[in-house]
């Protein structure tokens, strides 16, 4: 085929932001943010910056979406700003794990709530063990579903938008209902002035030697415990500049990218905002680990985190656990239709430059990159074997802020360099908004290096593995091409 054909426009667009963005963390994260700060004042401004971070970066990422409306997005800002290395160090970090792990993760997520309706569906259903490894119905579960939407995309764009919409809107509806009955139901209780009364009074609440313990936060040390847990928020957030690599598929991607990055993070942090003084209206903050009930575990103590499951219990009852596993199979299910829609086209983009395998820079009848969405789709699936899934998602957050970071970096270099290139759609706030999320990125990547020095460790020492892969391969092509 000769190219990618425009087919999706702006309210797509702002389904695959909002869908790629929520899918099981803002129903689970709270929990252990919760259990960080211990206070319901530190947990929203966790929240509140999380959100502020994501707008500037997508604010920023406008512009360099209508300069380059191009197959490939961050990688392809990445390549015209810095060159072909830090470009292709960033697609070999997704494939590695940002992407792949992230799909891995929330297929996972989908199969254990799978597991809640249909138990033998769950990891307690063992095919093969060895040693520490293990093959469950819940792994087999995780491959059908990463299969299934990789099929199904392989067969058009317009399959995979169709089911970004359908899910974005269900998901969509379902948190808000939630919201809206959590702010009512909760709005009497008096829970949510208990929450917030004392709501600066920070501590931390960890288990050391078998024993839970208390330690309360202030100055430096409650800064540096907020940055990390933020971790969680980032997370719950990402994935929204997936768009960006879909750009030849979209109409008139100049205003529609901009615009879809704006509506669709604008949308999901709201509703995250309003989630989060939902659990706080229904749920205290803090709890007892052997609470018997849910008001006595608190959002600390969440049964396994759940604590949109927590939440719903208080205004359903007994079915609320049912309610909530249908809610995050929806979401999940959404959220990785999405993802792996994206990422087929930045591997596309990166065989173009001779940087991934050559049959990925090829399209199918159906004008899709179905080589690259199958290789991305392997992989993943080998990641779902890991039983990593909380250090991938570490190092997949902590490289994505990385790459975040450089990427609006590029928009100074590229004003510099090109300064009669067009641009479309300048970046709102320029330079302050992008000064702001750089500084602000960067700070927490530093925190998270000291807080998580394994995890964020590991995760530049992944980046980094990229650097020979990269020289070999030139190296290699060079070869081929004088043979």
């Amino acid at each position: 085929m000769s190219g990618f054909k425009q087919r999706l426009g702006l309210i797509d667009a702002t389904s695959i932001v909002a869908g790629s963005m929520i899918g099981s963390g803002i129903f689970l994260v709270s929990s252990n943010m919760a259990r960080d700060v211990g206070s319901a004042g530190w947990l929203m401004v966790a929240w509140i910056v999380s959100g502020v971070i994501t707008l500037a970066a997508a604010l920023s990422y406008g512009e360099l979406a209508g300069m380059m409306p191009e197959a490939g997005g961050q990688y392809v800002y990445i390549r015209r700003a810095w060159g072909k290395l830090p470009a292709f160090l960033y697609g070999w970090t997704v494939f590695t794990v940002i992407q792949t792990g992230v799909i891995a993760a929330v297929a996972i997520a989908f199969a254990n709530y799978t597991s809640e309706l249909i138990p033998a569906l769950g990891s307690k259903t063992v095919f093969f063990s060895a040693g520490n490894f293990k093959i469950t119905a819940a792994h087999a579960v995780a491959v059908s579903l990463i299969f299934l939407l990789t099929f199904w995309n392989t067969r058009g764009v317009e399959g995979g938008a169709w089911v970004a919409k359908i899910f974005t809107s269900a998901k969509l509806l379902a948190l808000f209902a939630l919201i809206v009955l959590g702010l009512y139901v909760g709005s009497s209780t008096g829970t949510l002035e208990a929450n917030f009364t004392n709501m600066w009074d920070a501590s931390r609440t960890f288990e050391e030697g078998g024993m839970w313990v208390n330690q309360p936060l202030m100055g430096i040390v409650l800064i540096a415990v907020l940055g990390s847990t933020m971790i969680n928020s980032l997370f719950s957030s990402d994935a929204w500049n997936n768009v960006t690599f879909i750009a030849g598929e979209i109409k008139e991607p100049h205003k529609n990218i901009p615009r879809s990055l704006i509506l669709g993070t604008g949308i999901v942090t709201a509703l995250y905002l309003l989630a989060n003084i939902a659990y706080l209206c229904l749920l205290p903050l803090k709890g007892d680990p052997n609470g018997a009930d849910v008001m006595s575990r608190g959002m600390q103590f969440a049964e396994e985190g759940r604590i949109g499951s927590a939440a719903a219990t208080m205004i359903f009852g007994n079915v609320a656990s049912a309610m909530m596993a249908v809610l995050i199979m929806v979401s999940t299910f959404g959220c990785n239709n999405g993802i792996i829609l994206a990422g087929g086209r930045l591997f596309y983009a990166m065989s173009k430059d001779g940087l991934f395998f050559p049959g990925a820079g090829k399209l199918n009848s159906k004008s899709v990159p179905a080589f690259a969405l199958w290789a991305q789709a392997i992989w993943a699936c080998v990641l779902c074997f890991s039983g990593k899934y909380g250090d991938l998602l570490s190092y997949a957050t902590f490289a994505s802020l990385i790459f975040y970071i450089v990427t609006i970096w590029g928009i100074f270099r590229l004003r510099k360099t090109e300064p009669q290139t067009a641009r479309p759609y300048k970046a709102w706030g320029y330079p302050l908004i992008p000064i702001l999320y750089i500084i602000a990125a960067g700070l927490i990547c530093i925190d998270l290096l000291f807080m998580d020095t394994r995890n964020s460790g590991a995760g530049l020492v992944l980046v980094a593995a990229g650097i020979p892969v990269y020289f070999l391969l030139n190296a290699f092509l060079a070869r081929k091409s004088k043979a």
